[in-house]
């Protein structure tokens, strides 16, 4: 009778492994601990041995994956601290509480942000967003989840993206036709947070914009070079990613970072401070934790199959209708992986094979939109999802309480795209 219990299907054991790392970061107020309990139980419950274990560890953080990525981080870092030493930050807050609303002011400083496809890119705009309440009207965690929600808002259709570039190339449809179908849902989630997150702010512009007013061009240059640079490499040298996925926005990030210093050159003594910031090294290591868990989610299990694949088996054999499924698969895989490659790697391609080798446009692009936005919805409410776990840290709130108040969005978006997609079903051939 205890078989069962040490050894439930496995979608159980992801499930409370998840729920450890909540409950640890909830209870020792340290994500780092609580990333590392669940690294364990992921690790211990689904049959690794220690040594197996270690091996998968060992992989992952000396991968070059890991070393690009953490210097993407650090970079990121580094960026965003000497964009508020260099009054950058306050001057684009000024710009913009001269033009919209302290409702909108908020919203718009993690969207401009998310415009930028990078890990952890919530870090960016988080202090942007503290600098756009002066009159401290809002609590931290009102802050953590207006920049968690509308930092991704584009996450949907956005083509700098490549988990969207990665769907493309498993639905085999163009990028123009993907972008057309899920534009949409950016307007559910931009309307859900308004409507949940946005509506009980000030109407009004700020009474007291700080400094004086600046172009707006120059003050997002370090972050539209970062940008640019990052899509040229691309468009014009694909090779480089062929090096590593993360190269070039590692080469855009110091590129952004030139950029500043010429802009608006800053001492020494600014640098050092900057480069020796203890919240540098406790978020690389937090973003390596995380990965580490992705290691154990997308390594083979010691009886030869992938993790995965044997949850996909357990849902199939619990009887689960394929439509359901359509919404469990991916929404595991972003609540697992917590990244847009993640949800879409491990789930597309079993999704898509269940529609047969010729689906009809009425069949395809309402699977798409329901697909991609439950994986979407799942990342979202993942908790080794790196912005909410930067975002966080930053503002000194917890994921649980983070993650509840985002509920009502969610299922706001859900609706959403469960309308969406059954009007896309009806109205396109079959």
């Amino acid at each position: 009778m205890s078989i069962p219990i040490l050894f439930p299907p496995y979608l159980v054991r992801v499930i409370l492994s998840l729920f450890s790392i909540l409950l640890v970061q909830k209870i020792w107020k340290s994500l780092e601990l609580a990333l590392g309990v669940g690294i364990l139980i992921l690790g211990l419950w689904v049959g690794y041995s220690p040594a197996e274990a270690s091996v998968i560890i060992i992989r992952r953080v000396w991968s070059l994956d890991s070393l690009f990525l953490t210097m993407v981080i650090v970079g990121v870092i580094w960026l965003s601290s000497l964009l508020a030493e260099a009054g950058i930050m306050k001057d684009l807050v000024s710009s913009l509480e001269r033009r919209l609303s302290k409702r909108w002011l908020v919203a718009a400083l993690p969207a401009v942000v998310g415009l930028l496809p990078m890990p952890a890119g919530a870090l960016f705009s988080a202090p942007l967003l503290d600098d756009g309440d002066p009159d401290h009207e809002m609590d931290p965690l009102q802050k953590t989840r207006i920049n968690y929600w509308f930092r991704h808002i584009w996450e949907y259709w956005w083509p700098l993206y490549p988990g969207i570039l990665l769907a493309v190339d498993i639905t085999g449809v163009s990028v123009w036709n993907f972008v057309l179908v899920m534009f949409p849902m950016f307007f559910a989630s931009t309307g859900a947070g308004y409507i949940f997150l946005l509506s009980k702010l000030s109407r009004e512009n700020s009474t007291h914009p700080t400094g004086t007013q600046k172009a707006f061009l120059p003050l997002i240059l370090p972050t539209l070079t970062v940008i640019v640079v990052y899509s040229g490499f691309l468009a014009f040298v694909p090779s480089l990613s062929e090096i590593d996925k993360y190269l070039p926005m590692v080469i855009g990030v110091l590129a952004g970072i030139a950029i500043l210093q010429v802009q608006r050159p800053l001492s020494w003594n600014v640098w050092k401070r900057v480069l020796g910031s203890k919240r540098t090294v406790s978020l690389a290591v937090i973003v390596l934790l995380a990965r580490v868990y992705g290691a154990f989610i997308e390594a083979r299990l010691p009886a030869g199959n992938f993790l995965m694949d044997q949850i996909r088996s357990e849902l199939n054999e619990f009887g689960i209708p394929i439509l359901l499924l359509i919404f469990l698969i991916p929404f595991i895989s972003g609540v697992t992986t917590g990244i847009t490659v993640g949800y879409v790697g491990a789930s597309y391609p079993v999704i898509f094979r269940l529609l047969g080798t010729d689906p009809s446009p009425g069949v395809l692009f309402s699977t798409i939109a329901l697909t991609h936005t439950s994986g979407y919805l799942g990342m979202i409410f993942s908790p080794i999802h790196v912005c909410l776990i930067v975002t966080n840290e930053y503002f000194k709130t917890g994921l649980w309480e983070s993650l509840r108040g985002l509920m009502r969005p969610g299922l706001f978006v859900l609706g959403s795209a469960a309308l969406y997609a059954s009007a896309l079903y009806l109205l396109l051939p079959h």
